[in-house]
Order: structure tokens, then sequence, then C-alpha cells
């Protein structure tokens, strides 16, 4: 083992001693050692205990821990240390900026124990709200995160999307007569993109290659043929796939859906393609119904398009209302009534469900009994207030660890609707965490299943569940899903929209906001609807805001 590996333990160890309290002249002891050892002009593998001993700045205790560290691999104090924390605290300590005192609060105070977690928490503001930490330091850590997380190659759609509208306005702006449209992961709306494709028609290449390298927008551009390869500045990968006018429809085709697809649809066609003038005259000479972009994973909407039974997919357009959304009554940015106000007057919506967090959040400021009864007379004096709008009373109620909602009977039924949704205890089995989830699903007050894995993307794995009892559960209780818009959520997955519309199941689009701003989070909600074969009848709020308030009453009843 050379010195820097053996130095980076011993800086783990000091971090680690820090973050339990030990005393705090060992801290210092542990910390020293770690720098000296990484300065040393020699190696320490092969010196004696004597030898390390007499290292200036080292001493017994040190030399015997570089021994044993030496000999087994381990140094057996750090190992204990390590058994009292959660692996995602371990690594918190390697983001800069953030010590084991702040890490302490995180963990201890917030409740926090991995960076996905602490990603969110910064989202929603909660940061701020800890002792030691401000705005600043919050917005600090959340852009060290995000930068770890794009080191991987993967990005959340929503990080994809600014970079890549900037890069095709450049490329239209450049291109006036051109044919550009997006392919691939981010035309398909993935939820998570490895690379942005667009296809060009045109053969300007030289023009593009000036106009791009002169950019800043994309980065080490490399002309390879038809493509033109190069990275945004958050690191993506980018493929400009450059062709002629006239081979663009059938390109875009190409570069659009997965593998399967592509050939599932060519399968279908006997005669040579030629130059198709639209991609709808590709599905037509397949015998097939026009696929949109989003259904193009792999063969499942195949049968559906041959027989002209495609679903018309929903659009944002069609949302009347924002439920499950957050205020200042707990962790959210915004009071009430901005919240209520930016839903009518900026977005034009009827109705606005109010899901503040119930009592055992404590780290988000849950409402206690009284304070719910305080929330609700607010609520009656904006209902007179505001005119065309109706905000309805709600709560995001934590699903405790046997199943049961957060407040008793006589307070759950004072609500409008209630979105039961997991927030602790994280690391049950399947068959303990889906008995939980079916438990609260079978409470006669639940009306939406609030991001029912929990999951936070290239961050943390949901808790596992079997979707299949949870959907069918919901589907006999006449309970809601929640797609949670939030697009580290994105949250009932895609992959299992078509099996809980098939058996009756109404999902609904939320975008968990927190501020004003995070009402636009629905448009991902909307993308990753679509992706699912989501339509506008089988979504909760497209409803208008008599019919949702129809149907909450039946709920209750």
């Amino acid at each position: 083992m050379e010195n820097k590996p053996i130095a980076r333990t011993f800086r783990l160890m000091s971090q680690l001693m820090e973050l339990h309290e030990v005393n705090p002249f060992k801290i210092k002891s542990i910390a020293n050692a770690a720098f000296k050892l990484d300065k040393l002009p020699f190696a320490l593998a092969g010196k004696t205990l004597a030898e390390l001993e007499k290292i200036d700045g080292v001493g017994k205790s040190i030399a015997s821990k570089v021994v044993e560290l030496l000999e087994t691999g381990v140094i057996a104090e750090m190992q204990e240390l390590l058994a009292q924390t959660p692996e995602g605290i371990v690594e918190m300590l390697g983001i800069k900026g953030i010590g084991p005192k702040k890490i302490a609060i995180i963990w201890h105070d917030l409740g926090i124990e991995t960076i996905g977690e602490l990603y969110y928490a910064c989202n929603e503001n909660r940061l701020i709200e800890a002792k030691g930490f401000g705005l600043k330091t919050q917005e600090e850590i959340r852009k060290v995160i995000e930068y770890r997380m794009a080191s991987n190659g993967k990005f959340l759609y929503a990080q994809v999307e600014p970079e890549a509208e900037k890069l095709i306005t450049l490329l239209k702006d450049t291109l006036p007569s051109a044919l550009i449209c997006f392919a691939g992961e981010y035309r398909r709306s993935c939820e998570i993109i490895t690379e942005l494709v667009l296809v060009v028609g045109s053969r300007d290449q030289e023009l593009l290659i000036n106009t791009l390298n002169n950019s800043g927008i994309l980065n080490n551009v490399v002309h390879n043929g038809d493509h033109l390869n190069g990275e945004l500045e958050s690191g993506l990968l980018v493929d400009l796939v450059c062709v002629t006018k006239m081979d663009f429809y059938q390109t875009l085709f190409m570069q659009t859906g997965t593998d399967k697809h592509i050939e599932t649809v060519l399968s279908r066609i006997a005669v040579p393609l030629d130059i198709p003038e639209s991609e709808e005259l590709i599905y037509h000479k397949a015998g097939l119904e026009y696929i949109p972009a989003e259904l193009r994973e792999d063969d499942r909407y195949i049968d559906l398009a041959r027989d002209k039974k495609l679903p018309t997919l929903i659009n944002q357009f069609d949302l009347k209302g924002s439920l499950h959304n957050h205020s200042t009554w707990s962790d959210g940015v915004n009071t009430l009534e901005e919240m209520a106000l930016y839903c009518r007057d900026n977005l034009k919506l009827e109705y606005l469900g109010i899901c503040d967090h119930s009592k055992s959040a404590v780290y988000a400021k849950g409402l206690s009994i009284e304070r719910v009864l305080q929330q609700h007379e607010e609520i009656d004096h904006l209902n007179k207030k505001l005119e065309g709008f109706h905000i309805f009373k709600s709560i995001e109620s934590d699903i405790l660890g046997d199943g049961s909602l957060d407040y008793p009977d006589e307070i759950l039924q004072r609500f409008d609707f209630i979105v039961a949704s997991v927030h602790s205890n994280l690391k049950m089995s399947e068959d303990k965490a889906t008995a939980r989830i079916i438990k609260a699903v079978e409470n006669p007050y639940t009306t939406i299943l609030g991001h029912p894995t929990g999951r936070l993307l290239l961050s943390r794995e949901g808790y596992p569940i079997d979707h299949q009892k949870v959907i069918d559960a919901c589907a006999a209780n006449g309970v809601v899903i929640e797609i949670n818009a939030n697009p580290l959520r994105l949250d009932l997955d895609w992959r299992w929209h078509q099996y809980a519309l098939n058996k009756g199941v109404m999902l609904s689009i939320n975008p968990d906001a927190h501020r004003t701003s995070g009402f636009h989070d629905m448009k991902y909600g909307v993308l990753v609807g679509r992706k699912g074969g989501l339509i506008k009848d089988k979504c909760l709020n497209t409803m208008s805001v008599g019919e949702i308030d129809a149907f909450f009453k039946s709920k209750k009843k």
C-alpha cells in the first residue's frame, strides 16, 4: 500500500471520529498524522514499527495503526466507527464544503442519510432551517452534488433540458432552412439521458462546425463522417447526425426508437423505404398508426398501432389543477395565498390541493393537530376571498411503520382528500414494505398514494415493493396513484403505468411543489405520463373543479 491511500484512510478516520464526537485531542492527532504521512519523501510500507515510531508527528499509537493497516488492510478502531455510520453518510464526508460537524446535523437533526436525500432537501429549501446552514451553503452543496451526479455520464432529463434548448436554438439560427430535430433518449422523454442526439437535415457542415467551435455551448467538436460529436459544458455527450434533407425523416426514425422498436417496424415493410417524406409514411408502410416518440421504447405498442387503437396521449393543457403541494405551513417557500394566486393567475388553473407534511415529519415542520385546524381556517378564508379558484384541504400523511396514517380518524375525515406517502424506515424487506403500503391503501381515508417507491433518480433506489400487489390494492380500494412530477422522482415509474391503467387505477400528475416555480415540474410529469401511455380521462387532475370536488366527496362516502 502506498502512502497516499494510507493518508486517506487516516483522514477518513479523523472525520468519522469528529462525526461521532470522539475526544478532540485524539481527532487532532489522527488528522495531523494523515497530513504528515501524505508528505513523507519515503514509502511507509516495509518500515518496522520501531522505524515508524521515530517519524516526526507519528509516535507509538499512530505507528501501530499504520502497521495494522499495512498487515490487515483495515484499522479495527476505524471499522467500529464505520459500522456505526450509514454508507451514505460516509459518502457525504467526501463532498467538499461539508465538514463532519455539518454532516452530523444533516444526519441527526434532518434525518438525511444519503447524498440523494441531501440533494432533494436542497431543492426543497430544507437545509436553510438547520443550525449553521444558510441559503449560500445550501446552494454550494447543491452544485457540488450536481457535479458528482454528472460525473458518471448520466443526467436527469430536467438537467439536460436547458443546454439542449440552447443548442437546438443555435442550430436553427445558424441553419434557418435546415430540418432539425432531437432524437434518441431525449426525444423519447427518457427520465435519464446518457447522450443528446440531434438529426440535422443540411449538408452545410463547414458552417455548422465553425459555429459550434465558437459557440461556447458545444466543446471538443470532432467531425466523423456524417456525425459531429462533442460535449456540453455539463459533460453530456452530443451526437449531431448530419444528412441531406431527403434522408432526414428516415434518419430521424432510425435515430429515435430503440433497436427493438426499429427492427419490429422495419420487419413489417416488404418493399424498400425509398425516401420517406415523413415518419408517418414509414409507419403507414408498416401497416401501423403513427407511434409518438415517447412510446418507441420497444414493441409494446405495435399491436395497438396495427389495430389503430393507440392512446391519445395526455398533454399539459389537459391539466385543470395541481394536487400535492407544500406551503410555509410546513417546509414550503411560499405562503398558501401566494401558491394559490400563482396557480390561478399565472398557470390559469382552477384549483390547488395543499398537502403540507403531517405531524410525524418533524424535519419538515409537520403540522400538529392544532395547526391543521388553523390552516383549515385560513383555507376557508381564502376560498371566500379568491374568485374563480378553490383550495382543497389536504395533507401529505406519513405512512407510519405499521402502515397506519399519521392522524386519528376524527382529524383525517376533516380533509377533502389525503395523499399517503412513505418518508421514513425505507429499509424494509419487500414483503414488509409492500404490506405496509397496502395497509395504508386500504385505509378508507387514503385518496392518493404518493411517490410509491420513494426513489430519487441517480441518487437513491426506491424501497422494494411488489408493484403488482400495490397496484392491485389501489384498484380494489379506489385509490389514485401519483406520478410525482419532481424530476428527481418521476414516481410511479412509467413502466408500470399501463398495468395500473389496465387495472382501472387512475393516475394523478402532482408536482410536489415547495415553491411557486415548482408547479412547472408538472410538465415532466406529463412527459413521463405520455411515456407510460396516459390519457386525459385516466388522469385525476384533468377533472374540472366541480368534477374533482364530486370525486373527493364520493370517495369520502
